[in-house]
Order: C-alpha cells, then sequence, then structure tokens
C-alpha cells in the first residue's frame, strides 16, 4: 500500500512538473511573440519590380503581386520560393491608394482613386485582376454617392465591406461611410456610419469584428494633407451593426497613415506609415492583441515606408516596395521579411 501510495505521489509530481513546463513553454513563446526577439531581414532578389507607392502588395496562391500606384506600369510578381520577379499586364489606367482584396480567382480593388494629385477621383466600379489568367476585368459599378477613394476593404465570405475613405483625392471629403457588397446578389447595402471619418487606412478583420485602425482625415483645401491622423480604434460588430470606438488607452500608439494591416491571429498588425514628418517612413510595426485588448511594439522594418502592403505566407511576415519618406518619393523596389515564432495561438 505505501509502495502503491509512493508510486501515485510520483506520477503526479511528474504531471505536475510536465504541466508547469508546458504552462512556461506557452508564456515563454507568447512573450517572444510579443517582444519579438527576431528581427526584420532585408532579400535580395532576381528580376527588376517597378518602384510605386500608394499601390497594392497581396498574395494569390503563393505569389506575390504588386498592382496599380502612381502611374500605369505592369503587375510584377514575386515568387518566394525562388526569390525572382516576373511582369504581368498592366492595368487598364491608374489605380491607386486602394486595400485589396481576394475574392475566389480575383484580385479585388474597391474603394480606389485614379488620376493624379491633388484631385484624384474615386474609380467608379469595382476593379478586378485574375492572376491565373493576368488580366483585368471591369467589375460592377459603386453606387455614385457612395463612391470614394482611399478606404479600407475587408472580405467576409461572399461579401465586401467597404470603410471610410475620401471623396476627392487629397482635397476634401473624408467619410465614415460602411457599405457591403454582396458577389452572389449583385447587391450594394449601405450599413452604420463608423464614429468618425479616416482615410489613407487599411482595415482588419477578426472573430466578428471590422477594425479601422490608423489613418487620417486628408485635407489639402486647409493645408492639413498630413496632420488630421486618427489615434482612435474602431470596431464594427457585423451580427449586429454596430460601431463602438475602444478606450483611449488603447488608441494607436503611434497614429500615421499610409499604414498596412494584417490579421495574425489574435493580433492585428499595423505595418510603416506617413506623418507630417517628411523623412524617413515610419518603421514601426505595432500589433493589438484582441484577447487582451493591448498594444504590442514588435522590431521596426529595415526601411520604413508606407503606401504599400503587408502579407503572412509560411510563417513570416513580408512586405515591400512602397515610399520611403512622406509623400511619393522615393519610391522603394526592396524586400523584407520577419519570421514570425512558432507558437500554439489557441
Amino acid at each position: 500500500m505505501n509502495r502503491l501510495v509512493t508510486v501515485l505521489t510520483v506520477l503526479v509530481s511528474m504531471m505536475t512538473l510536465a504541466s508547469c513546463s508546458a504552462a512556461a513553454d506557452f508564456q515563454q513563446n507568447q512573450t517572444q511573440l510579443e517582444t519579438h526577439a527576431q528581427q526584420w531581414r532585408s532579400l535580395e532578389y532576381q528580376g527588376t519590380p517597378s518602384p510605386r507607392h500608394e499601390a497594392a502588395f497581396v498574395e494569390y496562391q503563393g505569389k506575390f503581386y504588386a498592382l496599380g500606384g502612381r502611374r500605369i506600369q505592369s503587375v510584377d510578381v514575386y515568387d518566394p520560393q525562388t526569390s525572382q520577379w516576373h511582369q504581368g499586364t498592366p492595368p487598364p489606367f491608374q489605380i491607386h491608394h486602394v486595400q485589396p482584396v481576394i475574392y475566389q480567382d480575383k484580385i479585388v480593388f474597391a474603394g480606389a482613386m485614379t488620376g493624379g494629385y491633388p484631385t484624384e477621383p474615386p474609380v467608379k466600379n469595382l476593379m478586378y485582376y485574375l492572376p491565373l489568367q493576368d488580366r483585368w476585368e471591369v467589375g460592377p459599378a459603386i453606387p455614385t454617392n457612395r463612391l470614394r477613394g482611399g478606404a479600407g476593404a475587408v472580405i467576409l465570405g461572399d461579401q465586401l465591406y467597404l470603410v471610410s475613405g475620401i471623396q476627392n483625392g487629397h482635397t476634401d471629403g473624408h467619410v465614415p461611410w460602411l457599405d457591403r457588397y454582396d458577389f452572389v446578389s449583385d447587391q450594394w447595402t449601405v450599413l452604420a456610419d463608423a464614429p468618425r471619418s479616416r482615410d489613407h487606412f487599411q482595415a482588419a478583420f477578426i472573430n466578428g469584428k471590422i477594425y479601422a485602425l490608423g489613418g487620417r482625415r486628408t485635407s489639402k483645401a486647409t493645408g492639413q494633407v498630413f496632420s488630421l491622423t486618427v489615434p482612435e480604434v474602431d470596431v464594427y460588430d457585423i451580427q449586429s451593426d454596430n460601431w463602438k470606438t475602444l478606450p483611449r488607452h488603447q488608441n494607436i500608439p503611434t497614429p500615421r497613415a499610409g499604414s498596412m494591416s494584417l490579421t495574425v491571429e489574435p493580433y492585428i498588425v499595423v505595418v510603416g506609415g506617413e506623418t507630417q514628418r517628411a523623412t524617413p517612413a515610419h518603421n514601426e510595426v505595432e500589433a493589438f492583441n484582441v484577447r487582451t485588448e493591448q498594444w504590442y511594439s514588435w522590431p521596426n522594418l529595415v526601411e520604413g515606408r508606407h503606401g504599400s502592403g503587408v502579407i503572412l505566407h509560411q510563417g513570416k511576415l513580408w512586405t515591400g516596395l512602397g515610399s520611403g519618406a512622406r509623400g511619393g518619393k522615393p519610391e522603394l523596389t526592396t524586400l523584407e521579411a520577419l519570421e514570425l515564432p512558432a507558437i500554439p495561438l489557441d
């Protein structure tokens, strides 16, 4: 009997130690993700991508696509397996200031601008690029009274959500609008306005909610193109069609526009950006944990940049191109990546 008690005691002790060890490992990995021992690394590649900013940079079936931006130029396609770039078909006109989303076999552009600074008109239709066919299509019209550019966009199932934006390029007309487009029924629906206007930002979706983070209220009409950054984080609950603003202590730590957003559960990561500061562009990378409702600083980019995108692929964050200072110059052709620690997130 005593021997049995001793054996059971030893087993319980071993299980307790194993449990404590697993908890410690998880905590260590979680801390590693939030403090990030890794650093961004500049990448070498073959081929020559076009310099571009206010452009799309997005992944489709394992390849990275750089599309649009100021000027009409070829689509650039990067293969991370071979580190090579090659070119695709240019768009039929300038498409810029847009957050791309993927729907089925299409890269979708909604809430984009076209033309030259400072009164760039909004693009009147959804635009599609079909990567496997290397061709562009004009999609359905956006309602005339809801046209704007510099908007955020997210996809949920067969529905596209278009968030905020600005009606008159960089001059004036920023709006708090939220619209939903259903690809199956070909119907647009006006939803509840956000608590505030913003443009030059990217939206993110996680846990049934749309987050509007970063951006500004661009106003060349009042001489405030870059200065009216938006620190508040606004959250839209899709099921209830209601918005809320997070408490002030949960404002984005570094308010900026032209930033790039991406969901890496349970985080929303905001990368780069521009502000009133002329040079360089922002290199901050900040992540909001939707579970703890706290912001964390992740390693800075090698080069500050804005007006591009950020991709999650094979356990790494990837970004590239964009502008290295406020406004449009210098346009960058560089790529960099950050390896994320492999941890259980659930």
